[in-house]
């Protein structure tokens, strides 16, 4: 095996180690135990003949996993005498459970709120409504779950909701900043599920994929209370979409009186984070010390543009490569985050997503230098990088060689973010299908030895 490709099985099995930490079936096998007695859940003990009806609802990219590991901690017993569900996910990750629904809230690789997701919400919903003070609430809270948990609030419709959605996103908006505005503009996100539940304990099992693990942010927080106004959503609408605002949103925002919301009911509800983008860092770091390289971690608060992300990783890689200075073997460069994508303006055909675009972006920086002993990585932990079936990408010099024997201009299909159609081309796609989780992306810089 060359060192070009030692190196790049090692960028792949310690992206690989990260996802695989968490995974959302081991994350909630690890949270909720049941002897068919009593159940605990993140510590919290409830015995089962006390307990009347058990309701697990929810919604994300790793809802499937987390549902199915809900059911295999109850057993047949528990589920088939107390336990009703229903989980809102992608399409590509629903499958046949014993109990619990898993519900297609929108297609695969198009995370945009849908009719089918608002059918869904409207019957969450209704199940938490039906809910008696001695039944349990058990909600599965992960990344993506904003656009699968869609209920548009009157005058507002889903058609607003889609194109708002839409636009925010092309122009490069935050998560934060998206999800300020789905909270103002929907009857179940920021703390609308909890509450229209009735139950007299509710627990959410979260899977984080927002930096900092805000609770009010992640999945626009359905199950806490909102801390966002009208007027901070109306400014955020017009930073980015100045008057192109649909005339139902701008009506509700604007004409809308700012009065108390139903109390939050703070007593009967537990918010617990359970996996996060730090998990998959540490564990991808183990991976790589195990694998005789020495870590430099950036951390899991690495936001920033995806272009100006991918050329500062081929830079740390290139100075490590350049100066050994206290640095005696190979060096593994690990950091999460999320980066936003500045959509280009083009009439040409494009496909891709922001881990392609972060590491075409390094290529082109690296690309008069060379990637000598140095692999970049970056992929989604989802297994979902845009609307593509690639998680992310790498490159090496076999891909830079492969692009340059093809005569593939990089910085044209940068240009217009098209990196997916460049990778396709060169190779270096990474197509780990749904992984049924999402923390965040995972990024990994491997420099060999000379």
């Amino acid at each position: 095996m060359s060192d070009v490709e030692s190196l790049r099985r090692d960028a792949l099995a310690i992206w690989q180690a990260g996802v695989d930490a968490v995974r959302s079936e081991q994350l909630v096998v690890d949270a909720v135990r049941c002897d068919g007695r009593t159940l605990s859940v993140c510590g919290e003990t409830f015995d089962l003949s006390e307990v009347g009806r058990i309701a697990v609802v929810g919604a994300g990219k790793a809802g499937a996993g987390m549902a199915a590991a809900v059911e295999e901690a109850l057993g047949p017993d528990v589920l088939d005498a107390k336990v009703t569900g229903w989980v809102n996910v992608p399409a590509d990750c629903v499958r046949e459970l014993r109990t619990i629904r898993l519900h297609a809230g929108r297609p695969a690789g198009v995370n945009e709120p849908t009719a089918e997701g608002v059918a869904g919400t409207e019957e969450i919903l209704r199940i938490v409504g039906s809910l008696g003070e001695e039944d349990l609430c058990l909600v599965l809270i992960s990344g993506g779950g904003s656009a699968l948990l869609p209920a548009p609030k009157p005058p507002v419709t889903l058609a607003d909701k889609q194109e708002i959605t839409r636009q925010l996103m092309h122009a490069g908006a935050t998560i934060q900043e998206l999800n300020a505005v789905r909270k103002r503009l929907s009857q179940v996100k920021g703390g609308g599920l909890a509450r229209a539940c009735r139950a007299g304990r509710m627990i959410a099992l979260i899977i984080s994929d927002v930096i900092g693990d805000p609770l009010d942010f992640i999945a626009s927080g359905p199950t806490y209370p909102d801390g966002t106004t009208d007027a901070e959503a109306l400014a955020i609408l017009q930073k980015y979409l100045g008057s192109d605002i649909p005339a139902r949103v701008l009506e509700l925002l604007e004409s809308r009186e700012e009065a108390c919301e139903e109390s939050f009911p703070h007593d009967r509800v537990v918010n617990r984070i359970i996996g996060n983008n730090a998990s998959a860092v540490n564990a991808a770091a183990a991976e790589a010390t195990g694998r005789g390289y020495e870590v430099i971690s950036l951390g899991s608060g690495n936001a920033g543009e995806a272009n100006a992300e991918g050329r500062q990783l081929w830079e740390r890689c290139r100075s490590l490569r350049e100066d050994r200075a206290g640095h005696s073997g190979p060096v593994c460069v690990l950091s999460g985050g999320e980066p936003v994508v500045q959509l280009a303006r083009t009439d040409k055909p494009r496909k891709g997503g922001r881990n392609q675009q972060l590491v075409l972006a390094g290529l082109v920086a690296a690309a008069e230098d060379g990637l000598r002993d140095v692999v970049l990585l970056s992929g989604g932990t989802d297994g979902e990088d845009g609307p593509t079936d690639a998680a992310g990408a790498y490159v090496d010099a076999v891909v830079l060689e492969a692009a340059r024997r093809q005569g593939l201009d990089a910085e044209s299909y940068l240009a217009i973010n098209d990196a997916y159609t460049f990778f396709e081309h060169a190779g270096g796609l990474i197509k780990s299908g749904p992984t049924h989780t999402n923390v965040m992306d995972l990024r990994v810089g491997l420099v060999g030895r000379e």
